[in-house]
């Protein structure tokens, strides 16, 4: 309250000198200009002293709250800050599907389910510390997602220690809260996502390109079977943008990753159709052995409404017996927005961001955000001996983002597995984040 009067006081001083300036150069000679020059001056030391005696008073410890897509926290030289956040998604599944995938699948069961439901703290500790914990309380247990301290001021850029994504493909590293289809592709199936370790991070060329390596363990179920012995893993990724415009409406990114993986003597892959509650479609089964080497390569185009975002990812594995195999991914999607908005893009981080409407929907009046989508996808698990399967994917759909923090999705997937047969699957997606 002290502040605040203090302000006051401030402002009413140097308004009131303003206008005594005003009149007192209108009304006076040439004689009195050096009497209003002094009493000028002392009310500019004046507003200068209660300036300086309200900055001293202000304690760094007093947090400024306010709303900016979730609630903030503060401190008025920006030394300290703290987020709450999260998500909910609630999911909505249906299917149909040939009789041969019956057969040699299962039947996909029509369900419901909580996809993700996050709860967050995150922020800034004296200028250079940052800090994040994430819990998913998805099934009714609290698991780790994200847990880790960075020191953001290191020599060569962030340091990052503790339990978080590897640096490695352009849609596992935006956010479920961000990405356009209700599922990541069927090449996700390789990307490994978090795990325990330590990373460095460094942007450059005023945040044009990014770069980060680091040295992490398996520990992808940690919170549940976190003291399993995972094998070690070393993961980088480079990314540039080579255009980037009118704050992301137009833009060109473009990006690639590597992994060299030391899994625990064995390791496999598999995959569901882009559909959370189907069955897995394709599976290596387990494989002896401990190497296997990820590249990953990715592009992403924005102009205006339309957008453009492909990757491809190929893992070259070792095997103790019999010759090494080589498995491999890809997709292509593209997106528009019919209300005119585009996809929002951090370059701090290189990856996509919060999509905010023009105008947020109300009954009978703005709209909100309208996105139509549609993306190509495929995976082969297939090589030498290994007969996992091969996956393709045909999904399109529509987006309704009601306002920056509340969107509908709808997604159908026509997928394809081998010469066996189709399904048929229909989605939808009720979600609130902040």
């Amino acid at each position: 309250m002290r502040n605040e009067e203090m302000k006051k006081e401030i402002l009413l001083t140097a308004t009131l000198a303003a206008l005594f300036c005003w009149y007192s150069v209108a009304q006076a000679g040439s004689g009195e200009l050096s009497d209003i020059r002094e009493k000028l001056t002392n009310l500019e030391n004046r507003t200068a002293e209660l300036e300086k005696q309200r900055k001293a008073e202000t304690s760094p410890t007093d947090f400024r709250v306010f709303w900016k897509d979730g609630l903030n926290l503060n401190t008025e030289d920006g030394a300290f800050k703290l987020k709450i956040g999260g998500r909910l998604q609630n999911d909505w599944f249906w299917s149909s599907e040939d009789d041969d995938i019956k057969t040699n699948i299962g039947e996909q069961e029509d369900g419901v389910e909580f996809r993700r439901a996050r709860l967050y703290f995150s922020g800034l500790i004296y200028d250079n510390v940052e800090y994040k914990l994430q819990l998913d309380f998805e099934g009714g247990d609290a698991d780790f997602k994200d847990a880790y301290l960075g020191l953001t001021d290191f020599p060569l850029g962030t340091l990052r220690v503790g339990h978080f994504k590897e640096p490695f493909s352009l849609e596992e590293l935006t956010s479920s809260k961000y990405i356009t289809f209700l599922e990541r592709a069927l090449p996700n199936a390789f990307a490994p996502s978090r795990n325990t370790g330590v990373m460095l991070h460094h942007v450059a060329s005023d945040e044009k390109m990014t770069a980060a390596i680091g040295l992490f363990r398996d520990t992808d179920n940690y919170g549940e079977d976190s003291g399993d012995d995972g094998g070690y893993n070393i993961t980088g990724r480079i990314t540039a943008l080579p255009i980037y415009e009118d704050g992301g409406a137009s833009l060109l990114h473009v990006g690639a990753g590597y992994s060299y993986r030391n899994p625990d003597d064995s390791y496999s892959y598999d995959a569901s159709p882009e559909a959370h509650l189907a069955n897995d479609f394709v599976d290596t089964g387990s494989i002896a052995g401990d190497r296997v080497d990820l590249l990953g390569l990715e592009a992403a185009w924005v102009n205006g409404p339309l957008s453009l975002q492909a990757e491809y990812i190929k893992a070259d594995a070792e095997r103790f017996a019999g010759s090494d195999v080589g498995f491999d991914g890809y997709y292509v999607q593209a997106s528009y927005f019919l209300t005119g908005e585009h996809r929002r893009y951090k370059t701090s981080e290189a990856a996509f961001s919060r999509i905010k409407p023009k105008s947020n929907y109300s009954y009978g009046g703005d709209p909100g955000a309208w996105e139509v989508k549609a993306r190509l996808s495929e995976l082969d698990l297939n090589d030498g001996n290994v007969t996992g399967g091969k996956l393709n994917n045909i999904t399109a759909g529509l987006n309704w983002y009601l306002n920056p923090n509340t969107k509908i999705m709808w997604d159908y997937v026509r997928a394809d597995k081998d010469t066996i047969g189709q399904a048929n699957m229909f989605m939808m997606r009720l979600q609130f984040d902040f």
